[in-house]
């Protein structure tokens, strides 16, 4: 997201100690985050469905190292020591995903009581423990079946996602209040349909807009579901949010980061909140945009309460004559920080992200649905593991937020990514982002540094600086 001078590497660096900070305010939602086909496994178990990772992780070549998401952290099984590592850093919230395909194993159809019955067990332990659950309803695991019908590019899924999600707000929503209709509804459709790094691998930009549009269409008419089901819920959408900087004064580099800000984040945000497609998009790309009633903006534009924001670093851009798509091209700049993902660390842009979300969007509440690092982890010694980059990362971005609460961004909420090391998608189980260690081998679970300093956040309330004794 651009306007103004932009910040330079080193101002977009993380302070070196974050005492004095404001504190969060009061009912400030503290949790961590997880995704079904993530960590669940239990793939062939009581009913559940093929979905698209169940193919698309078993495509030779695909996922590194070959991995699948089969058992990953066996939390179908595991639920229950599950929930006490969430009871051990101390939040009150934990975001989770319904998998479709456990639900409906054909996407439309039969209902697999089985598989409600596992989510009644694991909101019913949510609440017991204190625990508020918030409810993904896609983490991308679309039905295999629906796919082969068209997947995401067809209309006739987002009808199909409206259904299953009366099916799931029926059965949990007189204990769950918060729902998330979609997660990233960017990386669905554009790495999904148009990249072929994720399920379903497909590569086409005209398959990758339909899919985008039918996305938001299924967000807006699950919206609509949940308002009539349920009247007390809060209901959002979380989209993956990347602010755009250009690499250089050059007025060509200042066009291209404008062109990445409208193309990744603009197109999944604006007709969320009743503006349409950028226009200037919709002209840049006018032979791939799809054909699309203008009453579909009005179901996409339902009102929601809440913006979901997943942010893991920023992107410098420059204008690129070589790239056929966008004319542009993602640059590192010289001496940043970088995750195992490669990701620039640069704290300062997520606090420039919220303050534009708030201006740009607002009034509307912001809840942070995911934030974290992957770096290279060894394994635990003594049952201890010190993380001390990812501690510096964390410490770093709460920062931000705080200040950014401070600046009148009306920031509610902060889930971490991720509560588990688990199957990171294309990278198989070479990643690791977890507050938690995950030994693949033996299932065992060990609290890393970064795990003790989100628990010492949470207790005090406020930014604590990366030195913060650990116990």
């Amino acid at each position: 997201m651009t306007g103004g001078r932009q910040p330079s590497v080193a101002e977009l660096r993380p302070a070196a100690d974050n005492r004095g900070m404001t504190a969060f305010p009061p009912g400030f939602v503290w949790g961590a985050a997880t995704a079904a086909y993530q960590i669940e496994g239990a793939v062939n178990e009581d009913g559940r469905g093929e979905s698209i990772w169940d193919r698309f992780s078993h495509t030779p070549g695909a996922i590194a190292n070959g991995d699948t998401g089969d058992i990953a952290c066996d939390h179908y099984h595991r639920w229950r020591e599950d929930i006490a590592l969430l009871q051990a850093i101390g939040v009150n919230a934990y975001r989770f995903s319904v998998a479709w395909p456990r639900i409906l194993p054909a996407g439309r159809g039969a209902v697999n009581e089985a598989g409600l019955a596992f989510y009644d067990r694991l909101v019913d332990g949510l609440l017991a423990a204190g625990i508020t659950p918030w409810i993904t309803l896609y983490h991308w695991d679309l039905p295999q079946t629906l796919e082969d019908e068209g997947g995401w590019p067809n209309r006739e899924t987002a009808v199909a996602f409206a259904d299953y999600v009366r099916i799931v707000v029926d059965r949990l929503g007189d204990r769950v209040k918060h729902w998330i209709t979609l997660n990233e509804p960017w990386c669905s459709s554009i790495l999904g349909y148009e990249r072929g790094e994720h399920a379903p691998g497909k590569r086409s930009t005209r398959l990758a807009l339909r899919a985008a549009h039918t996305l938001l269409l299924a967000h807006g008419l699950a919206t609509a579901v949940i308002r009539d089901r349920w009247p007390d819920a809060r209901v959002g959408i979380t989209q993956i949010l990347t602010p755009a900087y250009p690499a250089s004064d050059d007025p060509l580099d200042v066009a291209a980061a404008e062109r990445y800000d409208a193309a990744y984040n603009r197109w999944y945000l604006d007709p969320v909140f009743g503006r349409g497609y950028p226009g200037e998009m919709r002209a840049w790309l006018r032979h791939d945009v799809p054909p699309t009633p203008s009453s579909d903006f009005d179901i996409i534009a339902a009102p929601i309460d809440f913006l979901g924001v997943n942010h893991y670093f920023p992107a410098y851009v420059a204008h690129d004559d070589f790239d056929p798509y966008l004319r542009l091209r993602r640059v590192i700049p010289k001496g940043a920080e970088l995750t195992a993902m490669g990701w620039v660390v640069q704290p300062r842009a997520f606090s420039d992200l919220l303050q534009r979300l708030h201006r740009d969007y607002g009034p509307i509440d912001l809840v942070v649905t995911e934030n974290g690092a992957a770096f290279p982890d060894t394994p635990p010694v003594a049952g201890r593991l010190a993380d001390p980059a990812r501690v510096r990362y964390l410490a770093g971005y709460l920062a931000e937020a705080a200040r950014a609460i401070a600046d009148g961004v009306p920031l509610k909420g902060y889930f971490v990514w991720s509560l588990l090391d688990n199957f990171e998608w294309a990278e198989g189980y070479a990643k690791r982002f977890g507050l938690y260690y995950t030994d693949y081998a033996t299932q065992e679970r060990t609290l890393k540094d970064s795990g003790r300093y989100y628990r010492a956040v949470v207790r005090a309330g406020a930014p604590l600086p990366a030195t913060t004794p650990l116990d």
